[in-house]
């Protein structure tokens, strides 16, 4: 399985890793942007939450922040040299309901609790946690539709790609709202010893699945690294996370200003945030990747939304 994008003027080939021998391939260029960040844009009445409230579902057992409604600009960050064409034209996006969100990742424990109270089965399990050992990593190998039951059984359901990347970004308007290390694990820092994942390919493309598994590279549990604006974890890194909607290369050149739902019809769905197998410039709030419905890969995970309560 391959997914193109294309793109003008970038000069290096690059690729993620992923546990079933695919390859998402694009292109990428050479600089990194420069972190920053700034307070969302919020509309608030006097009863709602407070941005970044956080409040416990009893049904999976995970922490949901509280999102306010407010507007952003969705798509390429000023100054950031590396986003693609799907990530363009940067367009400015309402959302006018707030909601709950979940803080982390759905978690391997909270997934084991879905399959207890559904008489469902796990996925199996990546090699980097057999037997699902580590309930705090995030759940991987879930399809879209694993995703999506899950979340109906919380409370909720998958996030459009709007409010995913409003909340990820948690009202900074650059690429990352910190310094990567600070902010994400990525290929470079998710092993037992750093590695430069840009260099691997450049040099040896075709050890790189090998060399990140020799690494002992994998996820690590939730909540490790720094939360941005919204008290959210792990948006950009450790785990890709599924979103609703189907991807279409082109959306933004005609997306609505106001709660945009996303393509009406496709054949992939979005995926969004990177992983532990990235490259760094997959890490940025803006990406847009993109995958069938049906792939369970040992580098996608997800989380769910609340729209107003969740149990």
């Amino acid at each position: 399985m391959e997914i193109r994008f294309a793109a003008k003027n970038w000069a290096v080939l690059r690729t993620l890793f992923l546990s079933s021998g695919a390859l998402l391939v694009g292109l990428a260029p050479a600089a990194n942007p420069r972190p920053g960040r700034r307070q969302p844009q919020q509309q608030t009445t006097a009863n709602a939450p407070k941005a970044g409230e956080v409040k416990l579902n009893s049904k999976d057992g995970l922490k949901y922040a509280w999102i306010p409604p407010g507007t952003f600009t969705m798509g390429c960050s000023p100054g950031d040299s590396e986003c693609l064409d799907p990530e363009k034209p940067s367009h400015q996006v309402s959302i006018t309901k707030g909601f709950w969100f979940g803080q982390t990742p759905v978690t391997v424990g909270a997934y084991k609790r879905f399959v207890a109270a559904k008489g469902t089965h796990k996925p199996p399990p990546p090699h980097f946690n057999s037997g699902w050992w580590d309930e705090n990593m995030p759940v991987v190998n879930v399809s879209w539709n694993d995703s999506q039951t899950y979340c109906q059984w919380a409370g909720g359901r998958l996030p459009t790609e709007a409010e995913w990347e409003y909340a990820a970004r948690g009202g900074s308007t650059d690429a990352r709202y910190g310094a990567i290390d600070d902010v994400a694990w990525y290929a470079d820092n998710s092993g037992l010893q750093r590695l430069d994942s840009a260099e691997i390919w450049k040099s040896d493309p075709a050890s790189y699945k090998k060399r990140l598994q020799d690494n002992g590279n994998g996820t690590h549990d939730v909540a490790q690294k720094r939360a941005n604006g919204f008290g959210l974890y792990d948006t950009l890194g450790n785990v890709w996370q599924w979103v609703n909607d189907w991807y279409d290369a082109n959306y933004y050149q005609s997306s609505p200003s106001s709660d945009p739902p996303g393509s009406s019809s496709g054949q992939s769905r979005v995926l969004r945030g990177g992983s532990w197998g990235s490259f760094p410039w997959d890490l940025r709030v803006s990406y847009r990747n993109d995958v069938g419905p049906a792939y369970r890969g040992s580098i996608v995970g997800f989380r769910c939304v609340g729209e107003a309560n969740i149990p």
